[in-house]
């Protein structure tokens, strides 16, 4: 059972990518998962998340705060200014251009522990990084989110602060005091873990696209592009700044994997929660999710060959 559960998780793109197909070209089959269903899946995807992580995790910031700080301090900063200098340089329309911000705002997605096992980078910083940035973005999503996109549309911060409190630190933060008190409960609900994630964002992914299939065929390059262009920036930037620094090889790919993969699923549930009147949005954080894999996939084929010098 664990290895087909290896195989469907490993071929994650293909399912986001086919579902998402179907999904544009049929709307009717997954018009049925909206909002409330969105919402719970991203929610049990992290708490999936937090029964994977034990109290040795939290330990690892000690032993690396460096690397830590770096990687958090890059995660909140390259990317949400890379969303904005993206929305200046393509000149994109407001709904693409808040849900390009929100994508940029939030943090690092799930998917990137499994690109930095693949890149040979550092899982256990790749861990931690993303776990982090999670916890804190009930306060780093909604700041960066009002300051850059509250030119386009009013930004209710303290709502959006409140959404990922629920979605993202309330269901981690079970899921580690699950695996602390009840650890033989926690390793038989945590191993489906990443197949719950894997299966939550790919339904999210269909139920948004589904909702949306005419405003994204109308705006589907620009909407590739700009998510494309978002990734690239991302994974450059957090590659060349830690080499920048003189930190190792494994260490400038986990931060450049953390910076350059967002939590997608995250970014579209709150894009259909507070900018409900723009789809657009929510569809941005569906590129996003479908456009990192990719690069991310091509980033670890390119790094496993190679492995690090330090």
């Amino acid at each position: 059972m664990k290895r087909f559960f290896d195989w469907f998780n490993n071929l994650y793109p293909i399912w986001l990518v086919s579902l998402a197909v179907i999904a544009f070209c049929k709307p009717q089959t997954m018009l049925w998962f909206d909002k409330p269903w969105i919402f719970w899946s991203l929610a049990s995807s992290m708490l999936g998340m937090g029964l994977t992580l034990s109290m040795d995790d939290f330990r690892a910031i000690a032993k690396m705060p460096g690397s830590v700080v770096l990687g958090f301090v890059a995660q909140y900063t390259i990317m949400p200014l890379a969303g904005w200098l993206v929305t200046k340089l393509l000149n994109l329309e407001a709904g693409i251009a808040v849900g390009i911000i929100l994508v940029a705002s939030c943090p690092g997605g799930m998917a990137s522990n499994m690109i930095s096992y693949l890149a040979r980078a550092n899982v256990a910083l790749s861990v931690v990084l993303t776990m982090f940035s999670t916890l804190l973005a009930f306060f780093f999503t909604p700041m960066w989110t009002r300051a850059l996109a509250g030119k386009y549309v009013p930004v209710d911060a303290w709502g959006l602060c409140l959404s990922a409190l629920q979605l993202t630190v309330a269901p981690v933060v079970l899921g580690v005091l699950i695996r602390w008190r009840l650890p033989r409960v926690a390793d038989q609900i945590g191993a489906c873990g990443p197949t719950v994630a894997v299966l939550a964002f790919t339904l999210v992914s269909g139920g948004i696209v589904a909702a949306s299939a005419d405003s994204i065929a109308q705006h589907f390059g620009v909407l590739a592009l700009a998510a494309a262009l978002l990734h690239v920036i991302g994974f450059a930037v957090g590659y060349f700044l830690p080499k920048a620094l003189n930190f190792p090889e494994s260490i400038a790919r986990t931060v450049s994997i953390e910076v350059g993969m967002q939590n997608g699923g995250m970014a579209a549930s709150l894009a259909r929660e507070h900018f409900a009147t723009m789809p657009l949005a929510a569809a941005a954080g569906v590129f996003s999710g479908v456009l990192q894999n990719v690069i991310g996939g091509w980033a670890a084929a390119f790094w496993k060959r190679r492995k690090p010098s330090a």
